[in-house]
């Protein structure tokens, strides 16, 4: 069975040897897992006939640009407008695409221990496909959400982020960096948001999983 993820500029993803080293430690045999750095999602269904795909994980900047190549979502995937695994099936001798959305549990059962009473209001910073999960994540549990973006804010619960300031700041206590500044090898990057005013009662969370310790968190 093969399996492979697609994404753009994704030499910092671990995903290969994740699961290379996983079939190899659950005794997983016949099994392969392939890199595919696409510039735009064109060749998607040529890449799936000629490596006989089963299935596929998406990630940057393809969550939500892959909708359309897909003939189906599961429920919470068409929710929350996003997908980060697609099923490959065989349907009248033709590829059949599934999308499903696990990074919405994902951020969920890790941000659940550390959520108390005091983080009620999030700002996600970014407003990509991964900020759309997470937004998924935290409305379920109650948490109302804005979000930080560079670009034109879409509805009342967005702002710019030289609009925030200490007022904005103490009122929402959870920050989550759903943006890829400070992906390896952007290290030095961070989202620019007024640091000096995070208190000990902030809860800061960041997508990045490469480096482990990003600039936003050492901040």
């Amino acid at each position: 069975m093969n399996l492979g993820l697609i994404g753009k500029s994704i030499s910092h993803s671990f995903s290969k040897s994740y699961f290379e080293k996983k079939f190899v430690a659950e005794s997983i045999t016949r099994f392969s897992y392939t890199n595919f750095d696409l510039d735009n999602l064109e060749s998607l269904h040529q890449i799936i006939s000629e490596h006989h795909l089963s299935g596929l994980n998406v990630t940057k900047p393809y969550k939500e640009e892959v909708l359309p190549y897909l003939n189906e979502l599961d429920f919470t995937a068409k929710e929350i407008g996003a997908v980060n695994c697609i099923k490959i099936s065989q349907k009248d001798n033709k590829p059949y695409l599934t999308g499903y959305n696990t990074d919405y549990y994902g951020f969920a059962q890790s941000i659940k221990p550390f959520l108390e009473p005091i983080h009620q209001k999030a700002l996600i910073l970014g407003t990509g496909g991964a900020s759309k999960a997470v937004n998924f994540a935290l409305k379920n549990v109650g948490v109302d959400v804005y979000f930080v973006t560079t670009g034109n804010k879409k509805a009342a619960n967005y702002f710019h982020y030289n609009e925030l300031n200490q007022y904005i700041m103490d009122a929402f206590k959870l920050i989550v960096n759903a943006t890829p500044l400070g992906l390896f090898p952007d290290e030095n990057n961070c989202p620019e948001i007024p640091y000096e005013y995070i208190s000990p009662q902030h809860l800061l969370y960041d997508l990045i999983y490469n480096p482990e310790e990003t600039l936003f968190l050492k901040k």
